[in-house]
Formats: structure tokens, C-alpha cells, sequence
């Protein structure tokens, strides 16, 4: 899909300085997977400790 952005050119070359990619179009795509794995593992982490253990359970007992 083609899209026209515009993009600050210093950032654009930073991020084609520490991504190690060739071309402006993989560092971009390269930054967006990172951002939204990053962003991913935020919400899972956010889930710690929300979630209410019985200490009585016996997982062993529920397999057969």
C-alpha cells in the first residue's frame, strides 16, 4: 500500500543508522514491528497480578 507520509528526516536517519537497514521503507517497517511487539508485551505485562489464585487448587487433581 502506498502512502505518503511526512516523516522528520533526522529521525528517518537515525533510524536507518541504528536499524542497520539499507532502505527507508524496511527501517520504517522494521520500527513499527519493534513499536508494536514492544507495545504487545506492555499490555501482557500490565496483566501481572490482576488475576486472583486460589491456593487450594489442586491442578493435579483436575487431570483425571
Amino acid at each position: 500500500m502506498a502512502s505518503n507520509l511526512a516523516l522528520d528526516p533526522k529521525l528517518l536517519e537515525r533510524a536507518l543508522k541504528v536499524s542497520g537497514e539499507r532502505t527507508k521503507k524496511a527501517a520504517v517497517t522494521k520500527a513499527l514491528e519493534e513499536f508494536i511487539a514492544r507495545r504487545s508485551q506492555k499490555r501482557l505485562l500490565d496483566l501481572f497480578g490482576t488475576i486472583d489464585w486460589d491456593p487450594n487448587y489442586d491442578y493435579k487433581a483436575e487431570r483425571d
